[in-house]
């Protein structure tokens, strides 16, 4: 018997959301009967995420800043840092529990999709690097684990971010020099083009862990073709986002959701452009934002086969996990 093909997410925000009260280990509909967070109804459950095949996901330390929607966030690193290690004890607690494996090599990432079971292994991604004091902490964080770095989300003190134009500060340059060096991967989801192009000329590996096409999408939060092939150029894969209004441009939760045949149109052109070995998953789902502004499709999160079977049959496992397979067990 033939064993399915691994499904491997490049983004998800699994200790943010026990952050904020959500209980992981709990059935879906446990979960959702008492959920903490109003208006988004929860996809993504350790079960969910084992019915839908799940082998490994690039798991998130994400520090919220403080806007007029998060008052509680963050105003300096001292409050990035603070939250981003609270984040990373989950992990390890979780991890002490046997309800994941954190992977911090590619011998390890190989070994772990051989398994015919077991828990979700997780690799360290850091969206926004706020949490990082300067480029000589960065050692810090790679003993801890952290093996992707996203240098912004909105304008952070290291770049421009999405609403955010700006290039990298001379703190950024330093940070993505200092993470060439260790070989830490740059995740230019959420980069500004300025940002971007600066931090593909210091040289590091790129991906973009959840981005979908500029194409389609006014603004500068999704890949241009050209930040497509760059990424794809030092090997790196563009994961695919499971959000409404980041398939459509102009959707609104008042409208139906978008269909997964959008999202899929996507796929296509970042194919067109640079392959089907450099596209992946990058669902995002339950990154601020729940069921409601998922796809047509996405009840929760064993759903997302669905949008896999939509693509060219010869593509689908490379999408579903192959690619980001190869590219973490040559590149962590």
């Amino acid at each position: 018997m033939t064993r399915p093909p691994p499904l491997i997410d490049g983004h998800l925000d699994l200790a943010y959301n026990a952050g904020l009260g959500r209980d992981l280990t709990l059935e879906l509909g446990a979960l959702r009967a008492r959920d903490p967070v109003p208006g988004q109804t929860a996809t993504v459950t350790f079960d969910e995420l084992r019915a839908a095949g799940a082998r490994v996901a690039l798991g998130t330390l994400f520090a919220l800043p403080r806007t007029g929607e998060s008052p509680g966030g963050y105003t300096d690193h001292a409050g990035a840092r603070a939250q981003a290690l609270a984040q990373l004890d989950t992990y390890r607690r979780w991890e002490d529990r046997g309800l994941i494996r954190l992977l911090r090599s590619g011998a390890e990432v190989a070994e772990h999709l051989e398994g015919a079971d077991g828990p979700l292994g997780v690799v360290l991604l850091m969206e926004g690097a706020d949490p990082v004091r300067d480029a000589d902490d960065l050692g810090f964080w790679v003993g801890a684990g952290v093996r992707l770095i996203g240098p912004a989300w909105g304008r952070t003190r290291y770049a421009g971010g999405t609403d955010a134009p700006g290039p990298l500060t001379a703190e950024g340059r330093d940070l993505v020099t200092a993470m060439r060096d260790l070989g830490i991967a740059l995740d230019a989801s959420h980069l500004d083009d300025a940002a971007f192009w600066e931090a593909a000329e210091i040289g590091p590996r790129l991906v973009a862990s959840h981005s979908n096409s500029r194409a389609f999408l006014p603004g500068n939060r999704h890949l241009t073709d050209g930040m497509a092939r760059a990424v794809a150029a030092s090997g790196g894969v563009i994961g695919l986002v499971f959000l409404s209004p980041f398939i459509r441009p102009g959707w609104d939760v008042a409208q139906p959701r978008v269909g997964l045949d959008e999202l899929a149109a996507h796929a296509r052109h970042y194919a067109g452009l640079v392959g089907w070995e450099h596209v992946g998953l990058g669902t995002d789902l339950d990154g601020g934002f729940g069921r409601e502004k998922a796809p047509a499709g996405i009840g929760s999160y064993r759903d997302v086969g669905r949008f896999l079977d939509l693509l060219p049959g010869e593509h689908r496992a490379g999408v579903a996990g192959g690619n980001w397979a190869r590219w973490l067990t040559r590149f962590l």
